[in-house]
């Protein structure tokens, strides 16, 4: 079955990075579109980045200019990278292709001081 596997998240600072990672087994990986999302305690979850099977690129205004998403499609990864993290950007992050397709457990990113 479709399984994704997200690691990376961590305590940083605020301006801080991070890079988080996620596997995806059980489907063709090639040909979605893959997204990372967050959802913030108390919040709806929210698509922040997502690559397309060519590499186009699209980002949440809140982390435009901040975040980076990319993918390899050889080893069935896709990637976030974060920068300058900020306080409101603590959140448990998921990747997926599709809110209907199961979630994986997620990884939790805190930025604070």
């Amino acid at each position: 079955q479709v399984q994704f596997v997200e690691s990376g998240g961590g305590l940083v600072q605020p301006g801080g990075s991070l890079r988080l990672s996620c596997a995806a087994s059980g489907i063709i990986f090639s040909i979605y579109t893959m997204n990372w999302y967050r959802q913030a305690p108390g919040k709806q979850r929210e698509l922040v980045a997502a690559i397309t099977t060519g590499g186009t690129t699209t980002y949440a205004d809140s982390v435009k200019g901040r975040f980076t998403i990319s993918r390899d499609n050889a080893e069935n990864m896709v990637y976030l990278q974060m920068n300058t993290l900020k306080p409101e950007d603590t959140a448990v992050y998921y990747c997926n292709t599709h809110p209907d397709i199961p979630w994986g457990q997620g990884t939790q990113v805190t930025v604070s001081s």
